[in-house]
Parts: structure tokens; sequence; C-alpha cells
């Protein structure tokens, strides 16, 4: 399973407009122009614009071809793109109730992308906390939240880390009714409520059984979750990398990764109506040094320790719990 671990990422964020579909692109003709074979997956499922910026106007296949069984394998849905080495998987937003797979859908989707003959296959999520797109988030070995530093964006990038966070935990404790029970409480607990912090939560599971305390230490030191500051303008903005950092471990006892900043880019924003001519013509970008930095932390991320693949996987729920 090594492997997998190494190749699946997945872009989320809490808001929308923080520029997560824009840093996949980048991050894949990045890692492409490293010699990386890179598959883009629009899993935005009610509001697909990769196709768009990348400039492909009328995909032959999408998504919910396969999600709908119009398409048996998921490697017939595959496109080329005008970057070497990048290819695209679109994203479905024509079809009514697309946006909600069942259980049966998304883990038929999550096997086959396992599958995928790729150095690096990039999930680009939709915006918001949706039971679909944390289920996406937690289905991929590595994570990067987007966010900008605007204080919006702060607050929402910590609301999404936080419920992907108890998502997670919920599906680990999910055949221990009263373990899961107190994970549920502490996921909507306000402050000053019983068990209102991971720290509380963890007294809680260890009063019922130190094992359950040791299979949540287990989790949060395996969730592999990094951050990414967009649209930085100025040097105080740069520190809100580490400011979320800390926020993360100091109350939700989760480390997360700071895997840097890109710098607000004039030129790139100018060029999203044009991003297919930008990414094979325009190389000299102010953020071009950023994303390669950052795909340089990627490339080495797949060279650390394995994982085994039971200690970071999130099964995909029977039902909406």
């Amino acid at each position: 399973m090594d492997e997998i671990r190494n190749k699946l990422w997945a872009i989320g964020g809490g808001k929308g407009g923080v520029g997560k579909s824009i840093v996949t692109i980048m991050l894949g003709a990045s890692l492409a122009g490293q010699g990386k074979k890179v598959i883009l997956v629009d899993a935005d499922l009610g509001g697909s614009n990769l196709h768009t910026l990348v400039g492909i106007k009328y995909p032959l296949y999408t998504l919910a071809d396969f999600i709908n069984r119009q398409v048996e394998n998921i490697k017939d849905v595959v496109m080329d793109t005008p970057v070497e080495n990048m290819q695209l998987i679109c994203g479905a937003d024509d079809i009514l109730g697309i946006a909600n797979p069942k259980s049966t859908q998304k883990t038929r989707l999550f096997n086959h992308l396992k599958k995928l003959d790729a150095d690096y296959i990039v999930l680009d999520l939709g915006a918001g906390a949706s039971f679909t797109t944390m289920d996406f988030f937690l289905f991929a070995p590595n994570k990067i939240c987007v966010l900008t530093p605007q204080i919006t964006s702060i607050q929402n990038a910590y609301g999404f880390i936080k419920a992907s966070l108890y998502r997670g935990l919920i599906q680990v404790f999910r055949n221990e009714p009263e373990a899961k029970e107190l994970v549920k409480l502490a996921s909507t607990a306000m402050s000053g409520e019983n068990i209102d912090s991971i720290e509380k939560l963890k007294e809680s599971l260890r009063s019922l059984d130190q094992q359950y305390e040791s299979d949540l230490n287990t989790y949060l030191e395996n969730l592999q979750m990094k951050i990414i500051i967009n649209m930085v303008r100025n040097d105080r903005e740069k520190e809100v990398g580490n400011i979320v950092k800390s926020v993360a471990e100091n109350y939700l006892n989760l480390p997360l990764e700071n895997y840097g900043f890109v710098p607000y880019d004039k030129i790139l924003t100018n060029s999203i109506n044009q991003m297919s001519e930008f990414l094979q013509n325009r190389k000299d970008s102010i953020s071009s040094l950023s994303f390669y930095d950052i795909t340089g932390n990627i490339i080495r991320n797949s060279q650390k320790p394995a994982i085994h693949e039971s200690q970071f996987s999130v099964k995909v729920p029977a039902s909406r719990l």
C-alpha cells in the first residue's frame, strides 16, 4: 500500500474563493514539469470547473458517467490536457443529485482511483464541509487545506479541519457505540461544556477504555494534514500558516504541517481566463517558485517511511451520521 500513500492527495478548504482549483492546477503542472505523471480529479461534484480552466470545452466523459456506470472503468474517463504529463478526470455538475453520491458509489470510485496509473493523483474538492467533501478529503492519505490570510478564510479553514477530524473519528469508533457517542458530543460541544476539546475527549475515552484513547492518538498522529496559504501580499500574512498550525495543535492536538505560501500573483490572476495558454507558455510568474517549492515538499513526502493503509484509511459511512 506504499504506492497508494504516496500518490493520493486531496485539496480542500472551508471557503469558496480561496483558489483551490488554481492551486490544484498549478501543483499538477509543476509536478508534471518535473517529469511526474499526474492525474487531476475534479471532485467538486456540484460545481466542476477544472476542464474549463485547462481549455477543455466539451468533455467526452465526466465523473458522472463513471458514477452512474455508463463507463465501467475510470481510466476510460481520463482525458489529456495541454500540459504534458498532466491528465484530468472532469467533474460532474450536470446531473441532479450527483453532488451527493451514495455510499456504494463513493466506495467504487475510491477503489478505482487507487488503481489509476499515475505518480500523483490530486483531488480538487468543493468548498465547504459537506459529508461528501469530507469523505473525499479523508479518503486521501495526504490532505492539503488551502486558505487565504483573510480572517473569514482562516475561521472557515479551521472549521473544515475540525469537522473533518471529528468525521474521521466517528468512523474510527463506528463499531464502539459508547465511544462514538462521546465523539459526537465533542464535535458539537460549545466552549465550557463537558467535552469541548480533544484533550477532554481523550479523558472521557480513557475512562471507558484506555485502548480508545490510544486509538484516538494514533489517528491524530497519522492524519497527514497540510496547509497552504494562498494570495499572500506581505510578510505578516506569511505567518498565518504558523498561526493556524499552532491553534490546531493547541486545541485539536492535531499536528498540521505548514507546506508554505503562494504570493499574490497579478499575472496569474489576470491569466485565469487563458489558463491553458498560461500553463504552456508562462513559467516565470512570481508564484511559480512557490509552487515549485511546494511540489518539492510533496515529492519528499513520498520518501517518508510507509504507514500501513489501515492506519489512515477512513471507510465511507453506510449512511449519513
